[in-house]
């Protein structure tokens, strides 16, 4: 058999096993044996990708891509639908924020009561005002910051003579419960760091007995871009009760002395912050916001074409 049958063959066995290619050559039929100059011919429903392994082109059917049009399609549509539900999550969040905040609020302007001597029955008190009689421990003060001043509805500001944004520290003194004969924990309220020391203050450092109204307050976490707490300095960025009852010999049970305890020359009272972070609106908006866009994103791809 010639050289030109056998080429003329190898070509026929190639398109007989791939019947849906076809030859179109430059040059005449006459010369099939010059198959370096023919180009492989694709029927217009294929779509083509080179085989790395055999050298020839690989064909997919369009109709594979059609198959998978309505997955993508119901895949995409979970975007709008979850970030829907998030909207509607964060809405719920807010209520539930807000009901705390009243809450703490209604605690927080209720009337005082006697401070229980337990630590675990003031679990569910925290803002809730009590009252003890005793005295101040002064040797063994500890001291929160940095702290700005919060300014009650009395002025105390002004009282001191300091700017708006003066940084200072709160002072935690040892108070011994004569009626419960405990030491708790007081925040007798804010000083600035030109008052840090007690003979800065000697003045209002009150000694006897006496009568005291404060805020329960719980321990709290280290927040993520705070200090540790440097005990052997005596430095405490949070309230960390447990710690500190053990550096001051007292129980940990902490509260924050009301403004009214304020005396010349003292810590300012009334630095009790009540106060929740509540951004769920702000949330609820932004998902809702990308719920209608990619709502109308997928509407314009796959409904209105």
């Amino acid at each position: 058999m010639s050289g030109v049958s056998l080429l003329a063959r190898g070509a026929a066995c190639q398109v007989a096993r791939r019947p849906w290619l076809t030859l179109s050559c430059r040059t005449p039929r006459s010369q099939l044996w010059s198959l370096s100059t023919c180009k492989w011919g694709v029927l217009p429903s294929l779509v083509t990708a080179e085989d790395p392994g055999s050298g020839f082109p690989r064909y997919h059917s369009s109709s594979t891509v059609t198959r998978k049009d309505p997955l993508v399609k119901w895949l995409l549509l979970l975007i709008p639908v979850a970030s829907f539900g998030l909207g509607t999550w964060q809405i719920q969040r807010r209520k539930w924020k807000l009901k705390v905040i009243q809450e703490l609020e209604a605690q927080y302007t209720s009337s005082p009561i006697p401070l229980p001597p337990n630590p675990t029955d003031l679990q569910s008190m925290e803002f809730h005002p009590v009252t003890v009689r005793g005295h101040f421990d002064h040797s063994k003060e500890l001291y929160l910051k940095p702290r700005t001043l919060v300014k009650p509805s009395t002025g105390s500001q002004e009282a001191a003579g300091m700017g708006p944004q003066e940084i200072g520290a709160h002072v935690i003194t040892p108070f011994f419960c004569s009626d419960l004969g405990i030491t708790i924990l007081v925040n007798r309220g804010f000083v600035p760091n030109k008052k840090l020391s007690p003979q800065t203050r000697s003045e209002g450092q009150i000694e006897g007995d006496l009568d005291l109204v404060g805020i329960v307050r719980l321990t709290e976490n280290r927040q993520q871009f705070s200090p540790e707490n440097d005990v052997q300095k005596n430095v405490w960025y949070y309230r960390d009760l447990a710690a500190m009852a053990e550096r001051s010999g007292a129980e940990p049970i902490y509260i924050e002395a009301v403004y009214d305890t304020t005396v010349p020359g003292g810590p300012i009272g009334g630095q009790t912050r009540v106060a929740l972070k509540n951004d769920h609106l702000q949330y609820s908006v932004t998902w809702f916001s990308l719920s209608a866009f990619t709502s109308l994103l997928w509407y314009q791809k796959f409904i209105r074409k």
